[in-house]
Parts: structure tokens; C-alpha cells; sequence
């Protein structure tokens, strides 16, 4: 294990106990991913973006939460908590070796009902690391009235716009883009998206290509199928992007 493992895993023991250790150590040395006992996986995803995600539930989690697990060619990336509105509860960003929580008492909640109903939702929420370092995160999710079907299950498709501020109130990052949503999953699933820092911006694609479910091959499968060592086109920013910016944020 390299020096850079360790401080990930040690990292990551010191924020979360429990379910995230049992998952970076079922996952070293299986073709298969191993959920934790007592937790259920419904779907595995295949991105675009050289990334593999599993979802899933636990039977000691509150009512709605669920959990996720990204993997790339390497092993896990990234594992999170929603809820049943998709909040991020809690986001363990592995390569970084850090975890952040959900504070409480949000002053506007991120509401996947309310996207669903309404077809916007803005929110103004914070996290925070274990060492007390915050982060503000001021957006919105609109549906854009479009449905797509991949491998046969069908999304709603959504246009993103986020920010996120230090403890300072200076911008870190923006990014926007359009993801999807399954209404049923109550969950959200990235697309193509533009992040913007002070000095740079860069793109991705993460679409979802593949769907597995429980009893078909590639369910929990811990290699990903697409993308890997490819080089993708530069994405364009839409104006409706500075719209949503100027009108909304």
C-alpha cells in the first residue's frame, strides 16, 4: 500500500466508522462488490466518465437514506449518504482523504419533491469537515421538461447551477451542466457538466451508459466499461447556464 493509501484510509477511519471501512475493505481484493451486512444494492451504474457506481440501502439507516459507491479503475472514489429529498447527508471524497456532513437547520433544504412538483429547486445549505472547515453551497436543479430512456430506464433530465463559497464567503468553485433524475430511485444521476475555479475551468461526462440490477451480469461489478483513457471534447457553456446564474443565484 502506497504512502498516499494509507493517509486516504487513515482519513477516512478518523471521519466515518463502520460502514465506509467495511466497504474500502471488501471492495481491495473482490471482482465483486461486497455490501456490508445488512445493506441491499438495487442498481449498478455504468458512466461514461471511467466510473462505476453502486446503490444501495442499509437496515440500520433512517427511513429514505440511502447509500452510493463510486468506483474507477483503481477502486473506490468516492461514498455519500443521501436522504430521501437526495441532501447529502454525508460525502467521503477518498483520493482527497477527507468527509464532510450535512450541517443542520439549512437555510433553504435541497428538496427532490419540491423539483418534482414544482419543476425548481434552489437551495443554500453547508457542510462540514471533522476539523470544523466549512463549505456554503447556493444552487438550483430545474427540470427541463425532456425525458430520456438509457438501456432502458427512463430519466427526467434536469439543467444544474452551483456555487460553492469558503468559510470566507469567497467563491471556490462553480460548476453547471444537466443531470438526470429517477423519481422512483429518489435519487439524482450526473451528466455532462463545466466546473469553473478561480484560474480554470475543465469538463466531464459522467451519463450513465449501463444499468445492472440484482441477478444480471455487471450487477456490483467493480470495473468500470467506459471511457477509461479517453480524452473528451470540450463541453460548451449554454446561455441558459448565465440565465439561471443571473436570474436565480
Amino acid at each position: 500500500m502506497s504512502t498516499n493509501a494509507r493517509l486516504t484510509k487513515m482519513a477516512v477511519r478518523k471521519a466515518f466508522s463502520g460502514l465506509a471501512l467495511c466497504v474500502l475493505a471488501s471492495a481491495a481484493s473482490a471482482q465483486s462488490f461486497q455490501l456490508p451486512a445488512g445493506c441491499t444494492g438495487y442498481v449498478t451504474v455504468q458512466q461514461r466518465s471511467c466510473t462505476v457506481s453502486h446503490h444501495f440501502t442499509c437496515e440500520g439507516d433512517p427511513a429514505g437514506y440511502q447509500q452510493r459507491i463510486d468506483m474507477d479503475e483503481d477502486g473506490i472514489t468516492f461514498v455519500s449518504t443521501i436522504d430521501v429529498e437526495a441532501q447529502w447527508i454525508e460525502s467521503i471524497h477518498v483520493l482527497a482523504g477527507y468527509a464532510t456532513r450535512l450541517n443542520p437547520a439549512p437555510t433553504d433544504p435541497a428538496s427532490l419533491t419540491n423539483l418534482l412538483d414544482n419543476g425548481l429547486d434552489t437551495y443554500d445549505f453547508v457542510t462540514s469537515t471533522e476539523t470544523g472547515e466549512s463549505t456554503r453551497f447556493l444552487g438550483q436543479d430545474a427540470l427541463t421538461g425532456d425525458k430520456v430512456v438509457i438501456d432502458g430506464v427512463e430519466l427526467l433530465q434536469t439543467d444544474y447551477f452551483i456555487r460553492a463559497y469558503d468559510d470566507a464567503g469567497e467563491e471556490l468553485w462553480r460548476s453547471a451542466g444537466k443531470e438526470f433524475v429517477h423519481p422512483e430511485w429518489r435519487l439524482f444521476l450526473a451528466g455532462k457538466s463545466r466546473v469553473t475555479v478561480p484560474e480554470d475551468s475543465f469538463e466531464s461526462d459522467d451519463t450513465p451508459m449501463e444499468f445492472s440490477f440484482p441477478g444480471e451480469d455487471g450487477f456490483l461489478s467493480v470495473k468500470p466499461k467506459y471511457g477509461c483513457n479517453a480524452v473528451f471534447s470540450q463541453l460548451p457553456v449554454l446561455p441558459e447556464y448565465e440565465e439561471i446564474n443571473n436570474d436565480h443565484l
